[in-house]
């Protein structure tokens, strides 16, 4: 059961939480997909979507001043060369990626747009913290979307080295909000990746429910369950 009197600081996930309401970035991408029509199919772009994540994993390809936009044409360019040379589409196909990249950047831009009243409420009342799995750039991601001064402290998986989900992560930024874990809440959309360590540290949790990598089994708990970022208004100021 949540207790809002409890709560003394928030820990935001960002990535799927913040800019795309609680959905995961290779449904958004497959959206783009769509819209742009690429003659592929749902299970080869996701194909492609892992290698593009396993590569930038491996290299430093993103870096500390790529924006939004650029990193978004970056992964747009990996999935592509990786769809060509498996010969899914044909190697003319150079325009794409920035389309696709675009058609993302919009997608984000308007979930930030509704996010930031509540973010901005939030940041009045709360101390917040950011705690995210994220390539090195997230500085500059928050700064392009006009969303760097809302928090006190970035946890940044590049940065320090943890992944989620371990729950060291959500340690270190229990230690940057300076409360104990118990007054301290997470908010983010991945179940197993921010829910479950969060849960882990005994922090309160808000889930932000919606389309996810995989199926969900229907077995998952939270403190609070929500289909939009808008709904932590109600719930924190009623």
């Amino acid at each position: 059961m949540f207790r809002l009197e409890k709560v003394k600081g928030i820990l935001f996930d960002y990535g799927g939480t913040i800019d795309s309401n609680g959905m995961h970035w290779a449904e958004v991408i497959w959206m783009a997909y769509q819209y742009c029509q690429i003659p592929v199919t749902k299970d080869v772009f996701r194909q492609a979507y892992v290698h593009g994540e396993r590569t930038l994993g491996r290299n430093p390809i993103i870096q500390p001043y790529h924006n939004f936009r650029d990193m978004l044409k970056l992964k747009s360019q990996i999935q592509f060369e990786w769809l060509i040379e498996h010969k899914y589409i044909p190697s003319t196909s150079t325009e794409e990626p920035g389309q696709i990249a675009e058609w993302c950047y919009r997608y984000a831009q308007n979930a930030i747009n509704n996010a930031r009243p509540v973010l901005e409420a939030l940041a009045i009342r709360y101390p917040l913290v950011l705690v995210s799995n994220f390539y090195g750039n997230i500085e500059a991601v928050l700064k392009d979307f006009q969303l760097d001064h809302l928090f006190n402290s970035i946890v940044e998986s590049a940065v320090v080295g943890i992944r989620k989900p371990d729950p060291e992560i959500f340690r270190l930024g229990v230690e940057q909000l300076a409360v104990p874990a118990e007054n301290s809440v997470v908010i983010g959309d991945s179940y197993d990746k921010d829910i479950i360590p969060a849960q882990e540290i005994k922090s309160q949790t808000i889930w932000l429910k919606n389309t996810g990598w995989e199926d969900y089994k229907g077995t998952e708990t939270a403190d609070v369950v929500i289909s939009d970022f808008v709904e932590l208004k109600n719930l924190f100021f009623g």
